[in-house]
């Protein structure tokens, strides 16, 4: 399963190949033992009842891209931008990109192949902006004690079932996703698109110390934290050590930082009013990210946090539900991002194991409507994410809670957020973006990430929520991973 790639879309990986090691030997091995058998039955299954049917199996693990060019007829566009559907064209996708989007009653070449969309909405695959793609579906106990190799495995599962749920593309917020990234990138596995953060820098005590209390004190020849060794965080105290871990990130191929500037909700020893790291320490790390030509996010919720962030230079703000209006109008008057999430202490909030971490979501989440206000009354550029962690149940409700986002904004404005708006914090990695060009919309010489949902997302957005019924085609990089349509 695991092998060197000669192929020429094949990207070479920072660090160089390790195809010979008994460590990638052994991946391999588990990966061929795991989705041999799987592909093996869930291919003779639906081989099965196609040939039952008369029909072809509905989709592919790693589908193999069209031999010809393909048209979308019979649809309506929803194109990422607009604020209604788009009626009386035709999409062409030719390779990776999308080629044109043209009128439905100009000639067709000879050859496409044409997909009648029978009057369903085609528009572009959906971008989560605050994903955890290597910690999402695993518990934080099994994160604290289980080999990379089993991790990264169930990560690669989640992949496949994150990009099932019409997500194509991803902004991983911390993690050693890297890997999986390369993976997907080189067909190994299917998956979406993933902006990596790599690992979390976090100050001694901050949202990103996850050791053991007789971890403390660090004698000066301590091993790595777990954290650290895995690559899920880094544990950074001053400017030079800060600066070494952002280089480090940078190294293994970060399209964009991420340190913690506050307290956290799922962190064990930080308050939630609890600032984080000094102005020159961000300042060290967003110097190291524009030498890359990318930018700095921060983990923070509250106006102390998010403003030294912004005093040291940040460019993104992950969270900010207990802001004030002092801190959001610093916010807009800089023209920084808002990546927030729906926190609202629901049915969809990450579990907490323990009555303090319940007590500091339930205090974020009073604050989420304050801050989408904020957002709204500054016109902040406002991204969406998730933030799943540690649960993979919750993974599924992926698509539900976009949906509750309704709560503060129109449908149409919901989908543009989770497609051209989200995809325009995602270029911001400039240089470092692992996919130059344009995402989250349908027009000539996009990316071809494109769905077919059953029915009208702007109309009903719940649509969304049950991908599994309403998605009946899902494409990334011009390949299709999922089709449905009876015609």
């Amino acid at each position: 399963m695991l092998r060197c790639s000669s192929t020429p879309e094949a990207k070479p990986h920072p660090a160089g190949c390790l195809c010979q090691s008994p460590a990638f030997a052994r991946l391999g091995a588990h990966l061929d033992a795991k989705f041999s058998r799987r592909a093996f039955v869930a291919g003779a299954a639906a081989m099965a009842a196609a040939s039952a049917a008369g029909a072809r199996p509905a989709w592919a693990r790693i589908p193999k891209a069209p031999a010809t060019a393909i048209a979308f007829t019979n649809v309506r566009v929803f194109d990422g931008k607009s604020e209604t559907l788009r009626s009386g064209l035709r999409v062409i996708v030719e390779g990776q990109k999308i080629k044109a989007v043209e009128a439905a009653e100009k000639p067709l070449a000879a050859g496409v192949q044409t997909i009648d969309g029978g009057g369903r909405v085609l528009m572009p695959g959906l971008i989560d902006a605050h994903w955890h793609a290597m910690m999402a579906a695993v518990p934080l106990t099994t994160l604290l004690v289980a080999d990379v190799g089993y991790i990264t495995l169930v990560a690669a599962d989640e992949a496949e079932r994150t990009l099932m749920r019409g997500f194509t593309s991803v902004r991983d917020m911390a993690g050693p996703s890297f890997s999986l990234k390369r993976a997907i990138d080189t067909g190994l596995m299917a998956g979406p698109r993933i902006w990596p953060s790599g690992a979390m820098i976090s100050q001694t005590g901050g949202h990103g110390d996850f050791r053991f209390p007789y971890e403390v004190p660090t004698p000066p020849n301590a091993p790595l934290s777990r954290g650290d060794a895995i690559g899920g965080g880094a544990i950074a105290d001053g400017v030079d050590r800060v600066l070494q871990r952002a280089r480090e990130q940078l190294m293994l191929g970060a399209s964009q930082l991420k340190l913690a500037a506050g307290g956290g909700v799922a962190s064990n020893y930080d308050p939630i009013d609890v600032a984080q790291y000094t102005e020159p320490e961000f300042r060290a790390a967003v110097d190291a990210a524009e030498n890359w030509g990318t930018y700095v996010a921060v983990h923070a919720y509250t106006p102390r946090a998010i403003q030294t962030a912004i005093r040291g230079g940040v460019r993104c703000i992950e969270h900010g539900q207990l802001m004030d209006e002092t801190t959001a109008k610093m916010i807009a008057d800089k023209d920084l991002w808002l990546s927030t999430q729906p926190f609202l202490a629901n049915e969809y909030s990450n579990p907490q194991s323990t009555p303090e971490g319940r007590a500091k979501q339930l205090e974020v989440a009073k604050g989420t409507d304050t801050a989408y206000g904020f957002a709204k009354k500054y016109k902040m550029k406002t991204a969406w994410g998730t933030d799943i962690l540690f649960n993979s149940k919750m993974t599924a409700n992926q698509g539900a809670i976009l949906t509750t986002m309704t709560r503060w904004y129109t449908p149409v404005e919901v989908l543009k957020m989770a497609t051209g708006t989200n995809a325009e914090l995602l270029a911001m990695a400039g240089p470092r973006n692992p996919y130059p060009g344009k995402l989250g919309v349908v027009e000539d010489g996009a990316w071809a990430d494109l769905l077919l949902i059953d029915g009208d997302p702007i109309a009903d957005l719940k649509l969304i929520a049950d991908p599994e019924k309403n998605l009946k085609l899902i494409m990334k990089d011009g390949r299709i991973f999922k089709n449905t349509l009876t015609t």
